[in-house]
């Protein structure tokens, strides 16, 4: 393939998911890293969540046997793979401006036995995207397993992004009168290793209940619009990790720069949010 086919073919691409995110909330890109990518993920996330759980204020709890945590990028191997992936580039640049910016990379990680959540957003409507109908930010999803039914697929209500949630608790949960239309157009996601997906926080999902006996960890790469306010959101880089990044890569990243790495306590929450318990 020539370059300029290429060019053209990350073109539709990214049109395309611009598009799905607009319509649908969410966009998908299958086999958008290599398989082994994903399984080295796993492998990472196995340590990455030993080492959360075994210190005060790690992870955070989501409901019963389900947990968040945010983690250091350099302690993932295929970071840069993933945050250079031309279509995580161009569909930031194409959604949220040139000036968009990184500023969360966490697991999200269903163990076995873990309940449905609520049906929920992951913050309020933005003003930009009430009276604009403008997304400010976008969370790229990649899977650590081959997901089957049984463990506890996410589950998402195409189009609810722009669902009015001037009655939801806290901005963010529809109210028990509302829910029965989210189930109705409920779809579970069930990704393998390498598979990427693109959602705005605001379209209306959940989690549902693992019922495997293996964990169903999800890596998140938040990105924002130079608009957003990051609030607890960021992320820590040693020197030598910093300096060995492209400069432009570096410039992405809302940072701190630390001479050694130093354990991350856990301060994203979800006000009101009560995750099945």
């Amino acid at each position: 393939m020539t370059a300029s086919s290429e060019r053209a073919e990350l073109g539709d691409t990214v049109a395309q998911l611009r598009d799905a995110v607009y319509e649908d909330g969410i966009g998908g890109v299958p086999g958008a890293l290599p398989r082994a990518w994903g399984e080295r993920l796993l492998e990472d996330f196995e340590t990455l969540f030993a080492e959360a759980r075994s210190r005060p204020d790690g992870t955070v709890n989501r409901g019963t046997n389900r947990f968040y945590f945010t983690v250091h990028p350099e302690r993932l191997r295929g970071f840069v793979e993933l945050v250079t992936h031309p279509v995580v580039t161009a569909l930031s640049a194409e959604v949220l401006g040139p000036d968009w910016r990184i500023v969360e990379v966490a697991f999200d990680v269903p163990l076995p036995e873990s309940r449905y959540q609520p049906w929920h957003r992951d913050f309020p409507t933005p003003d930009e995207t009430r009276d604009e109908r403008r997304l400010t930010s976008l969370a790229f999803n990649l899977t650590a397993v081959d997901v089957t039914p049984e463990m506890g697929p996410f589950e998402i209500a195409p189009g609810t992004h722009w669902d009015d949630g001037s009655r939801f608790d806290h901005g963010m949960f529809p109210n028990a009168s509302q829910t029965s239309r989210y189930d109705g157009l409920r779809q579970p996601r069930m990704p393998r290793l390498g598979d990427m997906s693109v959602r705005s926080g605001l379209t209306v999902h959940r989690g549902t209940p693992n019922q495997s006996a293996v964990a169903r960890p999800v890596l998140i790469l938040g990105v924002i619009g130079p608009e957003v306010d990051p609030g607890p959101h960021g992320l820590q880089l040693s020197t030598g990790y910093a300096a060995s990044l492209p400069a432009e890569l570096l410039g992405r990243l809302h940072a701190t720069v630390v001479p050694e790495l130093e354990p991350l306590v856990q301060s994203h929450t979800i006000e009101g949010l009560v995750m099945g318990d």
